[in-house]
């Protein structure tokens, strides 16, 4: 798909499915991205385009994506887990085909009947669908903290305390000037027994990282550690996420804008969620399987 002709969140529904059925059913957001962008074959120019550059890092597509996967969840096609896999309902596995205006339809109107959400929160199309999650305001808050209020040595510091809260030890930010992009490292344990060590660099932005930047970087790891992660409040390109996962070359764990703000969000580190919990066991999903 050629740059300018921009595919719409209704018109990703199919491919969404698609996806899912070619992952076994189920996916995390990543996968599903990675798996529609291949067989919807999108082109470098257009998987770069963010949706809104001054208060996002998110991609358009990552952001259409969002909503057909909401339209799809209200409509009954789609379930999701609170650790972020999605996964498609028995009414999803029984149909060849869907007709995504009728779901737009649907979904628009259901959340009307109900009075779930304000008349102001219009988002694309002018319907009254619940936002999903991926693009609520805290994120843009977030976003416009980390990028234009924290210093470049604090946001090296916060990538300190989230990798050592994700269970990593010995984590040191190094930050010296020349090099090579390497702003710290850090060892990686695997359930008590098995350990690597990691160089990773974080980068304040608000583009895409490219391939350049990421083989710029696995050539400052080459025998100083096991792997790198490159952490960006950014996004990165097709090209990038090639390069970092190519054969023979040294892995490079990538995360993204999103990923960041998840991780942040799951382990509490700045952001707090208010949640009233109800624990249910729903037998069926069980026996379905």
């Amino acid at each position: 798909m050629s740059a300018g002709k921009m595919i719409t969140y209704d018109q990703l529904m199919s491919p969404l499915l698609k996806a899912l059925f070619s992952l076994g059913g189920s996916g995390s957001i990543d996968e599903i991205y990675e798996a529609v962008v291949e067989q919807e074959n999108f082109d470098e120019q257009t998987l770069a385009v963010l949706h809104n550059p001054e208060k996002s890092s998110q991609t358009e597509i990552h952001y259409r994506l969002a909503w057909a996967r909401t339209y799809l969840k209200k409509a009954g096609y789609l379930e999701n887990s609170s650790r972020g896999v999605w996964a498609l309902t028995d009414k999803a596995k029984q149909i060849s085909e869907i007709d995504s205006r009728e779901i737009v339809n649907f979904v628009r109107s259901l959340d009307k009947q109900s009075q779930q959400i304000k008349a102001d929160a219009v988002e694309p199309g002018n319907s009254f669908v619940e936002p999903p999650e991926e693009v609520l305001a805290w994120r843009e808050q977030l976003h416009h903290i980390l990028i234009e209020e924290m210093s470049p040595d604090a946001f090296e510091r916060l990538t300190q305390r989230m990798l050592r809260e994700s269970g990593f030890v010995h984590v040191e930010v190094t930050g010296r000037t020349g090099d090579g992009g390497i702003d710290g490292k850090g060892i990686a344990r695997i359930n008590g027994l098995m350990s690597f060590h990691i160089a990773f660099q974080c980068k304040k932005y608000k583009g895409s990282v490219g391939a350049p930047e990421i083989r710029n970087f696995r050539g400052a790891i080459v025998g100083r550690a096991d792997r790198g992660m490159f952490i960006t409040t950014g996004s990165f390109t097709k090209a990038a996420i090639e390069e970092a996962n190519r054969d023979g070359a040294a892995p490079i764990d990538l995360v993204d804008g999103d990923q960041l703000a998840d991780k942040l969000k799951e382990l509490a580190l700045g952001i707090k969620t208010e949640l009233v919990e109800k624990v249910t066991v729903e037998p069926g999903w069980f026996l379905n399987l």
